[in-house]
């Protein structure tokens, strides 16, 4: 069976910055440290910071006085950071410094009286993080259907911003939308989104050209690889999201004589190597890798953890 792995796949520089807050405070001060929500969404990963000395909590209020603190990549509303404040918490914010960006563009429109439509997924820990920092109207639309009922204060003056792990392509019928009915709308450049997002997305579209079918390795609660499985079906390769190697099933491969294999952007590359093990099981395996982008972005870690 011939085997080829996406490139790129797997870990963004986002997190990996977020993992190695983690790991780096847990060397620094010792265990416990707290971590408000699944600091990236994989299992794998969680547990493995959990065996380390992290703990996960969903709210503050779980955390002890005087824990250190870590906020998830996916970033938290202002009225989270204003709680810990107030709670003198020791925090390390592994927000992604894409996030950051969403949330300060969003908070210049604010300034200027815009309200702000928002393009993402409705509970997302991303989105409610975002649309908790900036003060101002915040209409979320998660599609172009949406867009249709939308009533804004004032038409005139509104913009948009996109959770990041949607690509242009994602939202680009949204966006047209809203420029239809919203011919003022402001709205970030193209170049503002997700550099890590779009070049998966693409990796997966060139690789369902060769392929019979397609491996996407991630957590079933994570939006960049569940759009990975889709964009590998919408391109007609019968594409399947495994967060774990147990759930490869041999009989999805009955036929299949070429299988591309990629991973979300928080899946750790050992799982994916868990997978190949697993294909080697079902049938002998020719591995190659396709060609493509190379990623070399790292992103800084915050000041107390530099200084360390």
């Amino acid at each position: 069976m011939k085997v080829i792995l996406a490139q790129p796949r797997g870990f963004c520089a986002g997190v990996e910055r977020a993992i190695e807050i983690v790991e780096k405070a847990l060397d620094r001060y010792g265990p416990p440290v707290y971590v408000r929500h699944e600091i990236v969404h994989n299992k794998r990963v969680v547990q493995e910071l959990t065996d380390k000395g992290a703990r996960f909590v969903e709210e503050l209020d779980e955390i002890p006085d005087g824990a250190i603190t870590v906020f998830s990549a996916h970033g938290v509303a202002q009225a989270v950071e204003n709680t810990a404040a107030d709670r003198a918490l020791p925090v390390l914010d592994a927000t992604c410094p894409l996030v950051a960006k969403v949330h300060k563009e969003g908070q210049r429109y604010a300034e200027r009286g815009f309200e702000v439509v928002l393009i993402g997924h409705e509970g997302h820990p991303e989105v409610v993080g975002t649309m908790g920092q900036i003060p101002a109207v915040v209409h979320l639309v998660q599609d172009a259907g949406d867009v249709a009922t939308l009533k804004p204060g004032n038409p005139g003056k509104l913009a948009y911003v996109t959770q990041t792990t949607l690509s242009v392509d994602d939202t680009r019928d949204v966006i047209e939308a809203l420029k239809e009915r919203f011919p003022k709308i402001a709205g970030p450049d193209v170049k503002d989104i997700c550099y890590a997002t779009q070049n998966r997305q693409a990796a997966v579209r060139k690789l369902s050209e060769s392929v019979d079918l397609i491996l996407v390795v991630g957590a079933q609660n994570s939006s960049n690889s569940n759009r990975l499985r889709e964009i590998g079906g919408e391109d007609g390769t019968p594409s399947y999201l495994v967060d774990e190697v147990v759930a490869v099933d041999p009989g999805w491969f009955e036929g299949v004589s070429a299988v591309g294999v990629t991973a979300g952007a928080s899946t750790p590359e050992h799982l994916v190597d868990e997978v190949i093990d697993r294909l080697r099981e079902i049938a002998p395996v020719d591995l190659s890798i396709m060609d493509g982008i190379e990623e070399h972005i790292r992103f800084k870690l915050p000041d107390q953890l530099r200084a360390a």
